[in-house]
């Protein structure tokens, strides 16, 4: 299978996602490439499906669940189980761009806001 990224779009999540794969003839997985500005934390969600950032620029602070926050820069790879809260905030002055491996293949569906990660939440729970 072949597929071009489709056009960057601003999610609810506070980021940019650019679809890198995501067809439903391919229901195995899906890439995207997501972009957080400096500063932003995203929002406090979980997912029904199984996740991995493989971080490419910029740097951020993880926070996964009940574990206590952790760095993580170009190189990084943090894989996120189905249903584990989670969001990231960029603490860099550069643009956080990671890409994002969904397994199975994301779909709005998979998608659930959870308390806390407000726009104006700077410390990790």
């Amino acid at each position: 299978m072949r597929a071009k990224a489709k056009p960057e779009f601003w999610t609810s999540e506070r980021c940019f996602i650019s679809e890198l794969l995501n067809d439903p003839s391919y229901p195995e997985l899906s890439i995207a490439r997501c972009r957080v500005e400096p500063g932003v934390t995203t929002q406090n969600h979980s997912l029904s499906v199984h996740e991995v950032y493989v971080i490419e620029e910029g740097d951020g602070l993880m926070m996964l669940g009940d574990k206590a926050p952790f760095p993580v820069g170009p190189g990084d790879t943090v894989a996120i189980p189905a249903g584990r809260p989670q969001r990231i905030r960029n603490t860099s002055s550069t643009d956080l761009i990671f890409v994002c491996v969904c397994t199975p293949r994301f779909t709005t569906d998979c998608y659930a806001p959870l308390a806390g990660g407000d726009a104006g939440d700077d410390e990790p729970e």
